[in-house]
């Protein structure tokens, strides 16, 4: 499926790529409370390059930009991709269900149920965007 880039998406996506010589596959800008950060969506095997030695990598893409970045590993598939959103939790399955609508139910650590969620349900609100930019999944929920 194409993604649809924003002008300012394209612009933060060709500064990562300077910065980190990794591939951005998907930009999203996110504002809550007046605070903006970017979720950078990685090219596929190269997550470890994108943060680099003791994350000095994205730490310098974050200073030149002047926000914090989140990073998300591109996948082949639907149930990989959405565990690699909600990141760092431990998701033990990811099951697509195509009903009426498509929806991923994730099963995840019981005790890392807050970190799917986020802070004010960050994590979980950007899971369900990006899944359904990359996947056309409607929702994304927790069980």
């Amino acid at each position: 499926m194409a993604v649809t880039l924003d002008d300012d998406a394209r612009q933060y996506l060709a500064r990562f790529e300077d910065v980190t010589d990794v591939a951005g596959q998907d930009c999203l800008v996110d504002e809550r409370d007046g605070e903006e950060r970017l979720i950078v969506v990685v090219e596929s095997g190269r997550m470890g390059d994108a943060i680099g030695p003791d994350g000095r990598t994205v730490r310098r893409f974050e200073t030149q930009v002047d926000r914090s970045v989140r990073l998300v590993e591109d996948a082949d598939n639907p149930e990989t991709f959405v565990a690699n959103t909600l990141g760092p939790a431990a998701v033990y399955n990811v099951t697509i269900s195509e009903n009426d609508d498509t929806v991923a139910y994730v099963e995840v650590a019981e005790e890392d149920r807050g970190v799917a969620i986020g802070s004010d349900g960050r994590t979980i609100d950007v899971a369900r965007r990006l899944a359904d930019r990359h996947f056309d999944i409607d929702d994304v929920q927790l069980i």
